[in-house]
């Protein structure tokens, strides 16, 4: 049935449980996981116009702290994934729009589902803040399992 999903993460305890339920269906169906986080994209620490101006030491400490903490969770994922005996891929790339980062990680690792938690937001908040899940869902063209 599926043989490849991109497992989507952000180091939240919700995107971890759904890393373990992700595995157990990996197990169950003898598919590969692609786990992927969407680095945001880089953006200067100031702004004037159409050019940046940062101060480069902080510009370069943020991105450093973006590279280790992608490849921290990813490499959680790994060992997850590692216990449970899946097969596994990591994959992360930058993104200003992480449910863009998401959609184009499936289609270059030719993913044939997207295995992702939902945050579960309502009201306001979900008005105000979007839901990554939601706008996957909406864009996407291959299925999608969402984990509550």
């Amino acid at each position: 049935m599926f043989k490849k999903i991109l497992v989507p993460i952000d180091g939240s305890d919700l995107s971890n449980n759904a890393i373990k339920q992700a595995c157990l269906f990996a197990k169950a169906t003898d598919a590969t996981l692609v786990f992927y986080y969407a680095k945001p994209a880089y953006q200067p620490s100031y702004i004037a116009g159409d050019i940046g101006f940062g101060v480069v030491g902080l510009d370069v400490k943020n991105i450093n702290s973006i590279k280790r903490y992608a490849a921290e969770i990813l490499g959680q994922a790994s060992q997850m994934a590692e216990t449970q005996q899946v097969n596994h891929e990591k994959f992360t790339n930058e993104y200003v729009a992480p449910y863009e980062g998401i959609i184009a990680a499936a289609d270059s690792r030719n993913c044939d589902l997207i295995f992702m938690a939902s945050h579960g937001r309502h009201g306001v908040s979900a008005l105000v803040l979007g839901s990554e899940t939601q706008k996957v869902l909406t864009h996407c063209k291959i299925p999608v399992l969402v984990y509550r």
